[in-house]
């Protein structure tokens, strides 16, 4: 019965780490839309749009039985905190788009998966192996090797970067906390319902009437950030915090890729070598996780 036990937890914690892996390929891919969107238009109108079509699966998938059930969750008021934190990360982290190379961008970002590791100790009481923790320090290396941010300099887009990977360290620990409490479905409404809350009244005053390759872009962006918020949802709830947080550097990869597919930027040298060390701390956390659970 035992053994049962520990498959069956190891298989979930798997599971997680799969579905969060996706959430991350789909969010580097709704980052690469969002960076061509905001030539034209604001993040607020962007976040707005988004929300809208989040919103609208929603209501298609779940009918009015989700939205009474969202009104009854007891999340209601700690996702309105932790949306809150989300929209200030995402409104910094955006508005460095419109300067940074999506490749930078990420790069500088990764101070996050270090942040959440840290906070898992102290918010969730969370117990962080030192094999976790070599693969955090492993991939963050692989971050600077890859692409040097200390070449970019204390300039006003790199500080709103650290910024909002400051910020959404704390929103990714709130979000373990509610994860654990409610359903997916409900999160993602309750999420979506306050940012469109948040950025109605700053997209329709700063309202720029899109195009039909940037409505086209809008809908792409509000498909990929629904199922990657779901995902990130499901993975949450079978794994800790501090396990997920490496694999965001899974991002930096399919970042470098868009960036060449799309602005046909050519990653340096170091860059390979950045990629294979992230790639290491990636399989570290996999297989060490595996090994621990069978011990």
């Amino acid at each position: 019965m035992a053994d049962v036990a520990i498959l069956e937890t190891r298989e979930r914690v798997l599971a997680g780490i799969l579905l969060t892996g996706a959430a991350y390929l789909l969010f580097s891919t709704q980052d690469a839309s969002i960076k061509l969107l905001v030539t034209g238009m604001t993040v607020w109108q962007i976040m707005f749009f988004r929300s809208i079509t989040i919103l609208g699966a929603c209501a298609a998938i779940g009918g009015r039985a989700l939205f009474a059930d969202t009104v009854r969750s007891p999340i209601v008021r700690p996702m309105l905190v932790r949306s809150a934190f989300t929209l200030a990360a995402w409104l910094c982290y955006y508005n460095a788009a419109r300067s940074l190379q999506l490749a930078e961008l990420t790069t500088v970002y990764y101070a996050a998966p270090i942040i959440v590791t840290v906070l898992s100790v102290f918010l969730l009481g969370e117990k962080v192996p030192m094999l976790r923790w070599l693969a955090v320090l492993i991939g963050f290396a692989g971050v600077f090797v890859a692409c040097d941010p200390t070449h970019l300099g204390l300039s006003v887009p790199v500080l709103l970067v650290l910024t909002a990977a400051f910020l959404w360290g704390i929103a990714i620990v709130l979000l373990r906390k509610t994860a654990l409490a409610e359903r997916s479905m409900i999160q993602l409404l309750l999420n979506n319902f306050y940012f469109l809350l948040f950025s109605v009244v700053p997209a329709l005053w700063w309202w720029h009437t899109p195009d039909l390759p940037q409505l086209l872009l809008l809908a792409s962006v509000g498909a990929l950030g629904g199922l990657a918020q779901y995902l990130l949802f499901e993975g949450m709830k079978r794994t800790p915090a501090s396990i997920l947080a490496p694999l965001e550097y899974t991002s930096l990869l399919w970042a470098f890729a868009l960036g060449f597919a799309i602005w046909g930027d050519v990653p340096r040298r170091e860059v390979f070598l950045g990629a294979a060390l992230i790639v290491a701390a990636g399989l570290l956390i996999v297989g060490g996780e595996h090994f621990r659970k069978r011990l």
